[in-house]
């Protein structure tokens, strides 16, 4: 049985801590109790960089292939929720499409023309809610161009996805999911069945429904809706937050745009978008001194991962000269890392080089923007930026 007085600083961790701003918790976590007993995720907490990188490489011990995990149980078997030869089977449809110059070919004009007309569109104005405004609609607009979806413009894609994540948030959090996300679904599922039935030859799930069945692609049509919208929107709002909340390191960028990579790779690593991955015991297990039994939640913190001193020093510094970023954990790691990770830099590469192009003295309204908060995503509910408008 596990004991508040083995883990005292797990035990006093509560979720709106977690939520909120969790990275003084997180370190004292990492220096103390690199895997501690959190009743509030009624689950341990794994906090150093090397024992998550033991964590989601041994999917035979920790694996996602649980019913408790709670994207299965809002979108049903997938890719992100299966293991071993299942786990291949459902991922193998759409690996070659999100190899980096699969990506390339395919999506650099369209995602260019995309956040030029999202940018041209508020540019007039002089402000704008970036995360919303841009970020977000460019996300959708991806996300719909790679599925193909038949009659479903980026509204109707954007709904599901609010809804579909929404029902995984609570679940992550332990409260119960509301029906919105159960009915968007119900709506994905027939737009993927309408879809295939017409065989749009650009389709990403046309081409999968030859090697899967019409559920399985149903499923991964919704892992790829909610991971590509929700990550690469998280990406550029908190890319666009460090940058404008710390100007020398924008002066730095400005000065040598062929640095807008390591301004991905560190934002990556200060705030991943997707913050924790679940894993479930299959054997009792000791890692970093804690006793783990057979059947117990494992949650990894790439947030806190990326933290790591003996890593990354100065760890809370955002600085574009660091080195080794591109060790952060952003995409997890292992078997389920995240297949859109090429697509979701290329699309911040180019909204953040297209932002600083076209909006000339782009600064951040910090009194009406938010931090990044969330348990399971994080990013700020709100990017406003201004910048010198050419229109009085």
């Amino acid at each position: 049985m596990v004991t508040a007085e083995r883990f005292p600083l797990g035990s006093a961790t509560t979720l709106a801590e977690l939520e909120a701003d969790p990275h003084p918790r997180l370190a004292l976590l990492r220096a103390h109790e690199p895997v501690s007993w959190l009743p509030a995720l009624g689950g341990w907490l794994v906090t150093r960089r090397d024992l998550a990188l033991r964590v989601m490489r041994d999917a035979d011990t920790f694996t996602v292939d649980d019913p408790r995990f709670s994207t299965a149980r809002v979108v049903g078997p997938s890719m992100l929720s299966l293991e071993g030869a299942e786990h291949a089977r459902h991922r193998a449809p759409f690996t070659d499409p999100f190899r980096p110059r699969d990506v390339r070919e395919r999506f650099a004009g369209f995602v260019a023309d995309e956040a030029a007309r999202l940018v041209e569109t508020v540019r007039p104005r002089g402000r704008a809610e970036l995360r919303r405004e841009v970020a977000g609609p460019l996300a959708v607009a991806v996300v719909a161009e790679s599925l193909g979806l038949v009659d479903a413009d980026a509204k109707a894609v954007l709904s599901w996805y609010d809804a579909i994540v929404g029902a995984v948030s609570d679940i992550t959090a332990g409260r119960p999911a509301t029906p919105a996300g159960a009915a968007a679904f119900d709506e994905l599922r027939d737009s993927v069945e309408a879809t295939v039935t017409a065989g749009v030859d650009t389709s990403l799930l046309v081409a999968a429904a030859e090697r899967l069945k019409l559920p399985e692609v149903v499923a991964n049509a919704a892992v790829l809706l909610f991971g590509g919208i929700e990550t690469t929107e998280g990406m550029i709002a908190n890319a666009v937050l460090h940058l404008l909340s710390e100007p020398g390191q924008l002066a730095l960028l400005r000065a040598d745009p062929g640095l807008v990579d390591a301004a991905i790779e560190e934002s990556l690593r200060l705030e991943p978008a997707a913050a924790v991955v679940d894993r479930y015991a299959t054997a009792d297990v000791t890692i970093g001194g804690a006793e783990v039994r057979h059947g117990d939640l494992v949650v990894v913190s790439l947030a806190a991962a990326n933290r790591d001193p003996e890593v990354f020093p100065d760890p809370d510094r955002f600085d574009l000269r660091r080195t080794n970023s591109r060790l952060q954990l952003a995409f997890a790691h292992g078997p389920h890392f995240c297949l859109g990770a090429h697509l979701a830099r290329l699309e911040t590469r180019v909204c953040l080089l297209t932002l600083l192009d076209r909006l000339p003295g782009l600064r951040l309204d910090a009194a009406a923007s938010t931090a990044p908060s969330g348990l399971l995503f994080r990013k700020p509910s709100a990017v406003h930026v201004r910048w010198d408008s050419p229109v009085a």
